[in-house]
């Protein structure tokens, strides 16, 4: 099969994709609201707990993650006064581990910033839907 050929194949593929997507809708009788088939749910304790996971791994990692690191940069420099080639080698592991090494904690640092962040909006969110609502609860028993 040609470039051409299977190209077109693909881009005819993408064309029905496309054509054949749909948004997701509740059945007609069943109406907004909450109920047993909620597609997100979200739990501030787990949320918590995750955020806290992730900030526990980011302090152990911290401290042993760097445990090697003045060794191997000793080594590295002994190896390179010696003129032994493997010098620059072990001294370009100890760079790629640093770099490396900061990313990874600088991921758990934003993966637990940002679920206590998610988790206290959540609370917020929380105030202000009910502080809202409140007002139309009152109105209904009146109304009724």
């Amino acid at each position: 099969m040609s470039f051409d050929e299977e190209w077109a194949q693909l881009r005819e593929a993408a064309a029905a994709r496309r054509s054949a997507m749909q948004l997701n809708s509740l059945p007609a009788e069943g109406g907004g609201g909450g109920g047993g088939n909620a597609d997100l749910v979200v739990n501030r304790d787990e949320l918590g707990a995750i955020g806290n996971d992730a900030y526990d791994l980011r302090v152990r990692l911290s401290k042993q993650g760097d445990h090697a690191r003045p060794a191997t940069f000793d080594a590295a420099i002994a190896l390179t006064n010696g003129n032994f080639a493997s010098g620059s080698a072990v001294l370009k592991v100890h760079d790629f581990w640093q770099t490396h090494l900061k990313t990874l904690l600088d991921s758990l640092a934003h993966i637990s910033n940002h679920l206590d962040y998610t988790k206290a909006q959540h609370a917020k969110d929380d105030v202000k839907v009910e502080g809202d609502l409140a007002p139309i609860s009152k109105l209904t028993e009146y109304m009724k």
